[in-house]
């Protein structure tokens, strides 16, 4: 009879105790969504009452932490980077580079504005945009660049601004996974003509939903207020209680993606924390890169320009090619299994094969050419689809102990890992 040893396979797992919560309230939340409740504001395009809305608050504080001029907030990370591509100017028929491994919005926000999507593949080490893969993937159509910082990586940023001066086109920062970060010495999301931000749940900035573009450019920040309150920006003086903040200029057309009064109220205690759970994240993935490069884990590098790191999600390739040919989607939840159902995933599908971005399912993509990407070769981001791990940053802000037991479960699986094997 085969003994069972994993606990994916109904195996005793080598924890039982949980991890840290994820999102966590910062002290005074309580206190500000019922100042909200209760302020006869629940929106930006609520009636003035008086008193700065948390949404203006929250947009200078953020302004403030990346010491740049300029933030306008929006209702997702999804609705920042379309505000970022419409402002810089892309339209029907453009082409946008985008990473070939990230999450599937950077290439449905793409398609949305009616742009295409050019998937090139990522460096190895960063898994971040390939500034090679870039250069030769730019056309005359060649509309706007977009770099995702991934996981716990600063993109290579010197060669990344450097090509887009040299062929004059708008980089734009997605940074939903590096809130912090810094590249010598700069907060990322201001090399960029934008930089954008997702607080949605799993985010290590979170109000549940909600997100923000900054820019260090006043017309680019203006032309973003009007993409996000239907073509409504903030009046140039403070408006009379009773009336609209919102005024109606007729500049340009645009859509509702404002972030709640609700939403801002969370984030701004939220910021308060965030520098220092980032600190613990970094204290722990370095603990991580030890124990899980001891056992053939290779972890995710930063571009050599970082100077301060955040982990969105610990990442690592792992090397043994008996336990990689496994697959990620497999070796991922048995290592889950043995922690009480800690966050440990696969790493993202290459884009070239996500299965959720489907643009031939929505009627309004129909007949639109070049919006269907299976034809694009992405070898690093296919390896990366089938090799990488990673652990989401909630488990990063528990103590050594709970670092150990991830590694022992890694150690656990890889040793029977012939379980997972169909």
């Amino acid at each position: 009879m085969k003994v069972t040893l994993l606990a994916v396979n109904g195996g005793s797992p080598i924890r039982s105790q949980q991890w840290p919560l994820w999102p966590a309230p910062a002290p005074g939340a309580l206190d500000a969504l019922n100042e909200v409740l209760h302020s006869g504001r629940w929106a930006i395009s609520g009636p003035y009452q008086g008193k700065q809305s948390f949404e203006r608050r929250f947009a200078a504080a953020f302004a403030e932490f990346h010491e740049i001029g300029h933030c306008v907030p929006t209702s997702s990370g999804t609705a920042s980077l379309m505000v970022a591509l419409e402002a810089c100017g892309v339209g029907a028929g453009d082409e946008v580079i985008i990473p070939g491994l990230t999450w599937v919005a950077n290439a449905s926000t793409v398609a949305g504005v009616n742009a295409v999507p050019v998937p090139v593949d990522v460096d190895p080490q960063t898994l971040c945009l390939d500034p090679v893969a870039v250069e030769r993937a730019i056309t005359p159509r060649t509309a706007a660049i977009v770099v995702v910082h991934l996981y716990s990586a600063v993109a290579d940023l010197d060669a990344l601004t450097a090509i887009a001066e040299r062929h004059e086109i708008p980089l734009i920062e997605d940074c939903a996974q590096a809130h912090g970060a810094r590249y010598r010495d700069r907060r990322v999301g201001t090399f960029g003509a934008f930089g954008t931000f997702s607080m949605q749940h799993s985010k290590v900035l979170t109000s549940g939903e909600g997100g923000a573009v900054i820019t260090g450019d006043a017309a680019l920040s203006r032309r973003a207020e009007h993409l996000r309150a239907d073509g409504r920006t903030y009046t140039p003086d403070e408006p009379a209680v009773g009336e609209m903040e919102l005024a109606q200029t007729a500049e340009l057309m645009g859509s509702n993606r404002c972030l709640s009064e609700f939403q801002a109220a969370l984030l701004l205690g939220q910021l308060e924390l965030l520098d220092e759970q980032n600190e613990r994240r970094r204290a722990n993935a370095a603990l991580l890169d030890e124990g899980l490069g001891a056992l053939g884990i290779q972890p995710q590098v930063s571009s050599p320009g970082t100077t301060e790191r955040t982990y969105y999600e610990w990442a690592g390739r792992i090397e043994d090619d008996g336990i990689g040919q496994i697959g990620v989607e497999r070796i991922a939840p048995a290592v889950a299994a043995e922690l009480s159902g800690a966050a440990i995933y696969a790493s993202y599908p290459p884009m070239n094969h996500n299965r959720l971005y489907q643009p031939a399912t929505r009627a309004r993509f129909k007949g639109i050419a070049g919006l269907d990407l299976t034809g694009y070769s992405l070898p690093v981001a296919e390896d990366a689809g089938q090799r990488v791990v990673t652990i989401h940053h909630s488990a990063l802000l528990g103590d050594e102990s709970d670092m150990k037991d991830i590694v022992r479960a890694f150690e656990k699986v890889f040793a029977n890992h012939r379980e997972l094997r169909g």
